[in-house]
């Protein structure tokens, strides 16, 4: 009897997915846990597997289409079994709208996304699925490689590449010219055409839902306190001195410091449930990461009782393997309070946007040498303002400046971090 393949929900927030590549072909046999298809979700490419042995009769849907959770994908059964599936369901294609130059996308079909798996100049996996020319001849690419072809009109059959048995990596695109016709770039533009339109990513659709159901239902105030970072600055210093091994961020030393101010303000660390809230025993920070395709929140758990070295540790791994879409759903799932930071970027200060259903974010601008007013004179201080969102269903304005307060006397003073 045969089995039909769902597309499963392979992260808690996941609704349709976009089947990247097969890693099974027709008639070929597959045993349970076997790995079938690569996925796009909204958070990362993940593995679908076989659920039940056999064979693989009917692949129902095609590389690059997006379907929606628990519809068919795949038939498992007998050899020479009929397969009850629907047809193939190719990948979606727009018609450009009427314009004097319209710009056609890059077809989705021959752009897939990021996998987790390794190459040597992006640690993402080479794609097994190769691209056609127009000598008939197959040509093997990463799925980053292949992407950033498309957008910049790249022949890839003309690109000799240098990864794992010949694949065209990333590096080997740097050297190569885009043609003067052909897809062009985000933000330029192709044979005078006035737009460019370009497919939403798994990733960029979710992004766009949850800062819906943020922004508008979410009644949110903002405070906004500055910092001296003098002593947080030598603080930091001294401990890459001491071990340049393992080098710790202002990033890890602001997560350090508000884990211990959430666990002496739990009115800070919690959840809103609609009919009750969540007040949190355990504080897990959300790291916000800058991606391709948007932006993602690691975890560092547990972060009130880890040491700066091992949050600076973690952090890093969690931010390589973000951008690399190579987290597991738990690591970027289940966090009580978040942090985002644009200080490398040069900002001064902003607010973030609340990640539902946590009640609090913390927006961190830039250290910078600013004139301030001490003991009665001028002089010039390393400062830095930090601005938390808050979810006023949850937290008073009163709870998030008392957590505020405890938050700044920790970073000017970094030895109350170890009491």
């Amino acid at each position: 009897m045969s089995t039909n393949v769902v597309m499963e929900a392979l992260s808690p927030t996941m609704e349709e997915g976009r089947l990247v590549e097969w890693k099974k072909q027709e008639g070929d046999v597959v045993a349970v846990g076997d790995v079938l298809a690569e996925v796009e979700t909204d958070k990362a490419v993940m593995e679908l597997v076989a659920r039940a042995g056999g064979t693989l009769l009917k692949q129902a849907v095609a590389a690059g289409a997006t379907v929606p959770v628990s519809q068919v994908v795949a038939v498992i059964g007998e050899p020479g079994e009929k397969a009850e599936a629907p047809e193939a369901k190719a990948p979606e294609t727009r018609a450009p709208e009427a314009t004097p130059a319209p710009v056609k996308p890059p077809p989705e079909s021959t752009a897939p996304r990021l996998s987790p798996a390794a190459s040597p100049d992006n640690g993402v996996k080479a794609d097994a699925a190769a691209a056609s020319i127009g000598t008939g001849a197959r040509i093997k690419a990463s799925p980053l490689a292949r992407r950033m072809a498309a957008e910049r009109g790249i022949d890839l059959g003309g690109v000799e590449g240098t990864g794992p048995e010949g694949r065209v990596v990333v590096r080997d695109l740097d050297s190569v010219a885009a043609p003067t016709t052909g897809p062009a770039p985000i933000g330029a533009q192709a044979d005078g055409a006035a737009y460019q339109d370009v497919p939403l990513t798994q990733i960029r659709k979710t992004i766009a839902r949850r800062l819906a159901q943020s922004i508008g239902p979410v009644p949110t105030f903002y405070l906004t306190s500055e910092v001296d970072m003098e002593r947080a600055w030598d603080a930091r210093a001294a401990l890459n001195t001491a071990d340049e091994s393992s080098k710790v961020s202002f990033n890890d030393i602001i997560i350090k410091a508000a884990a211990l101010a959430l666990r002496r303000h739990p009115a800070c660390n919690a959840w809103w449930q609609d009919d009750r809230i969540r007040f949190w025993n355990e504080v897990h920070i959300g790291m916000a990461v800058a991606i391709d395709e948007g932006l993602i929140t690691p975890v560092i758990r547990d972060a009130d009782r880890k040491g700066l070295r091992a949050i600076g540790s973690e952090s890093r791994d969690l931010a390589g393997r973000a951008r690399q879409r190579r987290l597991k759903p738990e690591e970027f799932t289940g966090s009580t309070f978040s942090i985002s930071n644009l200080g490398m970027l040069d900002i001064d200060e902003f607010t973030a946007i609340i990640n539902p259903p946590e009640a609090g974010i913390l927006a961190i601008g830039r250290i910078a040498e600013r004139a301030v007013a001490e003991g009665g004179r001028i002089e010039v201080r390393r400062r830095m303002r930090l601005t938390m969102s808050c979810d006023h269903r949850v937290i008073d304005g009163a709870t998030g400046a008392q957590f505020l307060r405890t938050l700044k006397g920790m970073l000017e003073n970094p030895l109350a971090m170890v009491w």
